[in-house]
């Protein structure tokens, strides 16, 4: 029983450890002018917007949403490399 505690123990502070080096990362994402930053944690760090996407606000709208889709399914795939170790030693299928 005190090993399964010492184990969890164990994933425990390496799930941490990756959390702490996700929010560290910052991954960047661009389209037709906007370019967004979020972390590894999928929180948004900046936004850029050229003067060129400025010009037509339906394609501004447009780029904003492509670039963030990018940015966070960027962020998604390399949170879930990151913690595939913690979830395979835990034991869970699939991951």
């Amino acid at each position: 029983m005190f090993d399964k505690m010492k184990d969890m123990y164990g994933l425990q502070k390496k799930a941490k450890a990756v959390k702490k080096e996700l929010k560290n990362l910052h991954i960047e994402a661009e389209h037709n002018g906007v370019t967004v930053v979020v972390d590894g944690q999928q929180e948004v760090v900046s936004i850029n917007i050229s003067d060129e996407a400025m010009e037509n606000k339906k394609k501004l709208e447009e780029s904003v949403k492509k670039a963030f889709e990018k940015a966070l399914k960027k962020s998604q795939q390399l949170a879930a490399e990151r913690m595939k170790d913690i979830m395979g030693d835990l034991g869970l299928p699939g991951m």
